[in-house]
């Protein structure tokens, strides 16, 4: 995911489709389904949160030591988290966890670590686990994808990336967090014979597959829905570029493949707005594009490409006109309708981000954590702090790369095998 040789980890528009149709079940505010949220955009529509942290930042509820190794990023439903984890390299495995005082509820093993001999070397669990409804679905980093019960972690069915479709993971092995839409779930298996992939999700059927001869690497980034011209799509960046799939047929409608060409690791999932996606790579740069149609045909229109804005694998959120990243030192602040580059400061540096109750929320790559006020003014933190007793790290290259997740109140953090759970409630 990061710097040099990356190690991945992996509304309120017209562009998203409202993800509330996404996730069949009825959820609360306070619920973080799924990768990045509730609609994929990194935003919690929770409100009554701290707009200031006190010094030595907000109240720790609890800590945990014992989840084993893994960079997934959690999600959390009612009274459960969930997320995946590794012990050692034969034993990937969905953990859940209780928010009460994080103790174990359940486990269920879903294979080996994928990939295991890399360059630089992270072999771990990594993608975050879908609830919907009374089901999960997880995808191992070899490419396991397997729906369970959440309530006791029986298996359902399963599936191989690898074995079933023929899927080429990149390098860093398989990251990706499965999309549910309706009844279909989507996957990335990646190489040519199911580029993409539509599966029932309570079946584990192929609705389609989406073969593209030149599809490569899978990446790790992670799809969305997106509507352009009254058409649903789902959009993923490819280690080949960006494209979208028409919903129904699994057709290919348009790519874009510049703000991927050349990185050595696709990682940030596309960040949608109305009618226009965001897209960056590590050593490329970021683009801003507007799919068309015309003659009948989709076609993929460059607003702008500007190889200094946001790569990091910490994503972009987008608050009003701006969207707010990561580059290779710090953070920053950038105008979505023109690519202008408001503010640029190291701050904590390179981080994962969430939005919440009007304020960011930034975990950054070397631990620490910070609460910030969205504004294209300047960089304004509103509370800093270090969480306790951080794990040693595999290699000097290794940093803190889960997202910071917020459910009823709480702010979640995950670094290896320790998991804390802070209070971030404004008080009566």
């Amino acid at each position: 995911m990061k710097r040099s040789a990356p190690a991945l980890v992996p509304a309120s528009s017209l562009g998203i489709i409202a993800l509330a149709s996404l996730l069949t079940t009825e959820l609360h505010a306070a619920d973080w389904p799924q990768w990045r949220g509730p609609h994929r955009n990194g935003h919690s529509a929770e409100t009554g949160l701290l707009k200031e942290w006190p010094k030595e930042g907000p109240k720790l509820i609890w800590q945990i030591k014992n989840i084993d190794s893994g960079y997934s990023t959690p999600s959390v439903v009612g009274d459960q988290i969930y997320l995946l984890s590794n012990e050692g390299l034969e034993n990937e495995f969905v953990l859940a966890l209780s928010t009460k005082d994080g103790s174990r509820i359940w486990s269920a093993k879903l294979g080996v670590v994928g990939n295991p001999k890399q360059n630089p070397s992270y072999p771990a669990a990594r993608s975050t686990p879908t609830v919907d409804g009374k089901n999960l679905y997880a995808l191992s980093s070899d490419g396991d994808l397997v729906c369970l019960e959440t309530s006791n972690g029986k298996e359902r069915w399963r599936k191989s990336l690898r074995k079933d479709f023929g899927g080429q993971p990149g390098v860093w092995a398989y990251s990706e967090s499965p999309l549910v839409d309706g009844e279909a779930l989507i996957c990335t298996p990646g190489g040519s014979n199911a580029t993409m992939l539509a599966l029932n999700k309570n079946t584990g059927a192929v609705i389609w597959k989406c073969a593209l001869p030149e599809g490569g690497e899978a990446s790790y980034a992670c799809p969305i829905v997106f509507e352009s011209g009254g058409v649903k799509q789902y959009v993923q960046f490819l280690q080949m570029g960006l494209i979208g799939v028409e919903a129904k047929t699994g057709k290919l409608s348009w790519r874009y493949e510049r703000s991927a060409q050349g990185s050595p690791a696709v990682i940030i999932t596309p960040l949608a707005d109305k009618d226009c996606i965001y897209s960056g790579a590590f050593r490329v740069g970021g683009a801003l594009v507007k799919p068309l149609k015309k003659d009948g045909a989709f076609v993929a229109e460059e607003i702008y490409f500007n190889n200094k804005l946001p790569v990091g694998l910490g994503g972009v959120v987008k608050v009003g006109d701006y969207y707010y990243g990561s580059s290779g030192q710090g953070v920053m602040c950038v105008d979505f309708k023109t690519g202008e580059i408001k503010w640029e400061e190291r701050g904590i540096g390179p981080s994962s981000w969430l939005v919440a109750d009007g304020r960011l929320y930034l975990h950054a790559e070397k631990g620490e954590v910070a609460l910030l006020e969205p504004t294209p003014e300047a960089y304004r933190e509103k509370g800093h702090f270090t969480p306790p007793d951080r794990p040693t790290r595999l290699n000097q290259m290794e940093k803190a790369w889960a997202y910071p997740v917020i459910a009823d109140g709480r702010l979640y953090l995950r670094d290896q095998n320790l998991l804390w759970c802070y209070d971030v409630k404004a008080g009566k």
